[in-house]
C-alpha cells in the first residue's frame, strides 16, 4: 500500500493497491461496489487494464487487512502495485487462458451444433436415433458448459454477491437454464434439447471478451516500467572500484559511471566536471555541464569522461521512483472509460430474470404444459443475454484501431477513442516531439580571414570522430554544405579529407583538440573552454541557442550557432487543432529563449508557452487545462504528464517506456498523427454509440416479443446472432470509410490544385 494523506482538516487519505483475479470490467465494478459499502470509504476506483485500485476515505478505514478481507470475500486478492515482471506474467496468462477456452468452445461446440441441426431438420430416420443424437449433443456440450464457461459462472456469482450483476451473471443463468431444461426433456424422452443454445451463449460472450482483452492489453506489458538501472554498479570499496549489487548501495557511497552509461541513482557530483544529457528528465535539448557539488539524477546519460558521484538516494527512493509512483496514482485515478455496456447489463439482468419468472408463472397458470412453460422462460433469458452489448464497444474499438494503425497511429486502449473525441485541450513537449530532438547548425559565422571551403574543411577535421552531439551536428552541417557544393560543381581545394590528423584529444565533453600534419592546432568546443586555452572570445548574450567555437593556432576562426527545427507539418497540424476549438500549450523543460523561438516557428502564442518546467510542474499544468486533455511527450520527464492527461501520446522515437505507457503511439515523424487520431476517434465513438443503440433496441424488443408470444430458444439464439452481426456490420463501416477518405482527400487536393493553376 502507498497511502497519501490529504489536508488534516478533511481527514481524507488515499491508498493504491493491485487487485488480482479480475476477469472483466464487471469484476472491477463488483470490487468497487464492495469497497464503497465499507464504513469510512468515500470512493473506490479500479482501473481494469492495469488491475490497479485507488481507494479514498478516512485514514483508519484504509487499513490493508480490512480492505483485503472485503475483497477476498468476493474471491479476489489485494496486494501492492504490480511489479513489471508480475504484470507481464498476468497478461500472458490471461491471453492463454482465453485462447484455450475459445479453442475448446469451437472444437466441441461445432459437434453440438451439428447434432442439434440434424434433429431440427428431421434428418434422423427414427425417434430413437433422434434421442441418441440429443444425448450426443449434450455430451459434446458438456466441456463447453463446464470447463469453458466456468470463469463466467465464477464472475457472475461474484458480481451477484456484490449486488452488481452484469453480462456474466445473465449469460451464466441462461446457459445453465438451457442445460437444465435440456436434461429434464431428455429424462422425459424428448429429443427437443437446447444444448446448442448454451454453447452459443458461452462462445459469443467468450469471443467478445477475447476481443476486448486483446484490444485493452495490447502494448500494456510494460506500462508501469520506467528507467531500469543496472543490477551491478561500480562502488568505491577499500581503495578500489568493485562491482556491487545496486540494492547494496547506501547513501554516502561513491559510484563510478563510464562514458555513455546512465546514472543508476541520485547523487552529488564529486570529482571533476561532467557533461550530462538531462533530456530524459528535464527535456533540455542541450547537454548540461555539471561542476563538483552539483546534484545529478538517475536516468541522465554521461556524455563526457568517467564521472564519480556520491549517492544521496538509494534504490527505490530516487526521483524516477517517485515519478513511477505518481504514474501509478494518475493511471488509477482515471478509472475505466468503457463501463456503459456493463451498466446497461446491470439493470437488464434483474429485469430479464423477473420477466422470465413472470412468463413461467403466467404460462403455467394459463394451462400451458410445464415443459413448454420452462422453454418460454428460457427464451426470455436467451433473448435478454446482452452478447451484442458485449461486442458493441470492443468491435468498434478494434475496427478503429485497425484504421489508425494503417495511418501510422497505434491505439493501445480502445477507451482512448471515447476520450479523444471529447478532448478540449492539447499540450506538447518540445524536444523530440515538435522537433527532431537533435541540435542542428543554424548558421556559421566566420571570425577569420578564411574562405568558406577552408573553414568547412577545418571544422570537418576538428569534429571527426567525436561522439558529442554538438560536434556531430557540426559534422553533419559541414557534410550537407559540401554535398550542395559538389552538386553545383564547386571544387573544394581544401577538402577536409586531405588534411592529416596527427593527434586528437577529447576534453571531458568541453571541447576537442586536434593536431594537424602541417603543424596547425585546432580547438573545437565551448566558449568557456576556448577562453581557458587562451583564445580571445567576445562575450555573447544568452539567446537560448547552443554554440560551438572553432579556433586555429590560438585565433578564433568560426562560430557555429545551433538550435532545433520544427518537424515538417507541425504548424499546419497545430493550426488545424486550434481551428477545431482546442486550447493548445507548449510545455518544455528547456530554456525560455529556445521555447519562444520554436513557438514563433510553429505559430503558437506567447501565452501558450511554458518553459523550464519540471515533470511535476508539467503534470500540474496539464491538470489545470480544460478537460479532457491530451499530452504528447517523448521522454522519461513526460511520463507523469502522460499519466495526468486524459490521453497520452508518444511520438515516433520516444523512449520505450513512454511508448508502452501512452494510450496512443505515433509511427510516423511529426505530430500529424494527433489530428488523424482525433478524427478517427470522432468516427469510432459515433459507431460505438450506434452499436449500443442497436443492441439496446434488440434486447428491449426481443424481451417484449418473448414475453408476449412463444419463441423457440433456437429462434431466440438466431435473433441474438443477428443482433451481434448487425453490430459487426456497423463496425465494419469504419474500415470502408477509412478506405474512402484517402481517395476523397486526393480528389480535394487535385481540385484545389486546379483552382490555383494559372
Amino acid at each position: 500500500m502507498m497511502p497519501t494523506p490529504d489536508s488534516p482538516s478533511t481527514r481524507r487519505a488515499e491508498a493504491l493497491y493491485s487487485v488480482q483475479g479480475l476477469w472483466c470490467t464487471s469484476c472491477a465494478l463488483a470490487v468497487e461496489a464492495q469497497l464503497k459499502r465499507l464504513p469510512g470509504i468515500g470512493a473506490a476506483s479500479v482501473h481494469y487494464p492495469s488491475a490497479t485500485l485507488l481507494v479514498e476515505g478516512e485514514p483508519e478505514a484504509l487499513d490493508e487487512p480490512r480492505l483485503a478481507a472485503a475483497v477476498r470475500r468476493l474471491g479476489y486478492r489485494l496486494g501492492p502495485p504490480e511489479a513489471v515482471a508480475d504484470a507481464e506474467a498476468r497478461l500472458d496468462a490471461e491471453s492463454r487462458y482465453l485462447t484455450l477456452r475459445l479453442l475448446m468452445a469451437v472444437a466441441f461446440g461445432m459437434w453440438t451444433m451439428l447434432a442439434s441441426l440434424l434433429i431440427y431438420v428431421g434428418a434422423m430416420p427414427s425417434p430413437r436415433l433422434e434421442l441418441v443424437m440429443a444425448w450426443v449433443s449434450g455430451a459434446f456440450a458438456l466441456p463447453v458448459v463446464s470447463y469453458v464457461a466456468f470463469p463466467f459462472y465464477r464472475a457472475g456469482w461474484r458480481t451477484i454477491r456484490a449486488r452488481r450483476p452484469g453480462m456474466d451473471a445473465l449469460v451464466s443463468l441462461g446457459a445453465l437454464t438451457a442445460v437444465g431444461v435440456s436434461l429434464w426433456l431428455l429424462m422425459l424422452g424428448s429429443p427437443e434439447v437446447y444444448f446448442d443454445t448454451a454453447v452459443m451463449l458461452v462462445t459469443l460472450l467468450l469471443v467478445g471478451r477475447l476481443v476486448e482483452t486483446l484490444c485493452r492489453h495490447r502494448g500494456l506489458r510494460a506500462l508501469q516500467a520506467l528507467h531500469r538501472p543496472p543490477a551491478q554498479v561500480q562502488r568505491w570499496v577499500a581503495d578500489a572500484w568493485q562491482s556491487r549489487a545496486l540494492e547494496a548501495v547506501a547513501v554516502g557511497d561513491r559510484l563510478c559511471v563510464e562514458p555513455g552509461e546512465t546514472l543508476p541513482l541520485d547523487g552529488v557530483l564529486r570529482d571533476g566536471e561532467a557533461l550530462l544529457d538531462l533530456s530524459p528528465l528535464t527535456g533540455e535539448s542541450a547537454p548540461r555541464r555539471c561542476l563538483p557539488g552539483d546534484a545529478v539524477a538517475a536516468g541522465c546519460r554521461n556524455l563526457g569522461a568517467a564521472l564519480v558521484f556520491e549517492v544521496t538516494a538509494p534504490a527505490g527512493e530516487c526521483r524516477l521512483d517517485r515519478l513511477r509512483e505518481q504514474m501509478w496514482w494518475q493511471q488509477a485515478r482515471k478509472g475505466e472509460l468503457q463501463r456503459l455496456a456493463d451498466r446497461f447489463a446491470g439493470w437488464l439482468s434483474p429485469l430479464a430474470v423477473v420477466l422470465a419468472l413472470l412468463t413461467l408463472v403466467a404460462t403455467w397458470l394459463a394451462g400451458v404444459p410445464t415443459e413448454e412453460a420452462w422453454v418460454r422462460a428460457l427464451s426470455v433469458l436467451v433473448v435478454a443475454c446482452p452478447c451484442a452489448v458485449g461486442l458493441a464497444i470492443p468491435l468498434a474499438g478494434l475496427a478503429g484501431s485497425g484504421q489508425a494503425l494503417e495511418r501510422g497511429v497505434v491505439i493501445r486502449d480502445p477507451g482512448a477513442f471515447e476520450t479523444l473525441a471529447r478532448i478540449r485541450s492539447a499540450a506538447f513537449d518540445k524536444t523530440g516531439t515538435l522537433t527532431a530532438g537533435e541540435p542542428q547548425v543554424q548558421a556559421m559565422h566566420s571570425a577569420a580571414n578564411l574562405t568558406e571551403p577552408e573553414l568547412l574543411a577545418l571544422a570537418s577535421v576538428a569534429a571527426r570522430g567525436s561522439e558529442h552531439p554538438l560536434a556531430r551536428a557540426v559534422r553533419r552541417y559541414v557534410q550537407d554544405v559540401q554535398d550542395i557544393q559538389d552538386a553545383r560543381g564547386a571544387q573544394d581545394a581544401g577538402a577536409g579529407g586531405e588534411l592529416e590528423i596527427v593527434q586528437a584529444e577529447e576534453v571531458g565533453g568541453r571541447g576537442r583538440r586536434v593536431s594537424l600534419g602541417d603543424g596547425r592546432e585546432l580547438l573545437l568546443g565551448s566558449r568557456a573552454w576556448l577562453a581557458e586555452q587562451g583564445v580571445a572570445t567576445e562575450q555573447a548574450a544568452d539567446s537560448g541557442e547552443s554554440e560551438v567555437l572553432l579556433a586555429c593556432d590560438g585565433a578564433l576562426s568560426a562560430r557555429f550557432t545551433l538550435g532545433e527545427t520544427a518537424l515538417l507539418g507541425t504548424a499546419e497540424t497545430l493550426a488545424e487543432l486550434r481551428r477545431h476549438g482546442l486550447a493548445l500549450a507548449l510545455i518544455s523543460g528547456d530554456r525560455a529563449p529556445a521555447v519562444r523561438r520554436l513557438a514563433d516557428a510553429v505559430g503558437m502564442k506567447a501565452e501558450e508557452c511554458y518553459a523550464g518546467r519540471s515533470p511535476e510542474a508539467k503534470a500540474k499544468l496539464l491538470a489545470a487545462m480544460p478537460q479532457p486533455s491530451l499530452y504528447v511527450g517523448d521522454g522519461l520527464n513526460d511520463v507523469v504528464g502522460l499519466a495526468t492527461a486524459s490521453v497520452g501520446v508518444a511520438p515516433l522515437g520516444a523512449n520505450s517506456t513512454v511508448q508502452e505507457g501512452a494510450s496512443v503511439a505515433l509511427l510516423k515523424p511529426g505530430v500529424a498523427g494527433v489530428e488523424v487520431a482525433w478524427r478517427l476517434a470522432h468516427r469510432t465513438r459515433r459507431v460505438m454509440r450506434q452499436n449500443l443503440v442497436l443492441s439496446g433496441i434488440y434486447n428491449l424488443l426481443a424481451l417484449g416479443l418473448a414475453v408476449a408470444m412463444p419463441i423457440p430458444p433456437l429462434i431466440a439464439v438466431l435473433a441474438m446472432v443477428a443482433s451481434s452481426l448487425s453490430v459487426v456490420a456497423n463496425s465494419a463501416r469504419l474500415a470502408l470509410a477509412g478506405e474512402r477518405e484517402p481517395q476523397a482527400r486526393q480528389q480535394s487536393q487535385q481540385v484545389g490544385a486546379l483552382g490555383t493553376a494559372p
